[in-house]
């Protein structure tokens, strides 16, 4: 079991609109707390198993996948509940057990908090 933490990210009151866990990296250095929750969650992506896990979970219908309709990834399915598991723990992920089935859904603020961190400034 792993002992790593998520930091949650703080929503505005328009809940469309996210603070972003970090800075945008051209504006200022990351403190280390920004550096370790922006790692975690990049870190939860840059397998390629957990990213096409991603990707089938947030492309399906609703942003939502039974686990049953993206196991299909070339590994085996303890492989995939260990990836899922690990891109939940990163905040990435959330799920909900019904009946037999486990779904997994997105988490739309932590991507567009990863997108901002990702964003360059615009120029006028």
């Amino acid at each position: 079991m792993s002992n790593t933490k998520v930091l949650p990210l703080p929503e505005s009151a328009d809940s469309r609109e996210v603070t972003p866990c970090c800075p945008p990296l051209t504006e200022r250095p990351m403190t280390a707390e920004e550096a370790e929750t922006a790692a975690r969650m990049f870190k939860a992506l840059g397998d390629p198993v957990r990213l096409r896990l991603f990707s089938a979970v947030a492309s399906h219908q609703d942003g939502e996948a039974c686990v049953c309709d993206i196991s299909d990834v070339g590994v085996s399915q303890p492989t995939v509940s260990h990836h899922l598991k690990k891109l939940k723990e990163a905040g990435l992920l959330t799920s909900e057990r019904r009946g037999t089935w486990v779904y997994y859904r997105i988490q739309p603020p932590v991507l567009a908090a990863m997108s901002k961190l990702l964003t360059l400034p615009t120029t006028s």
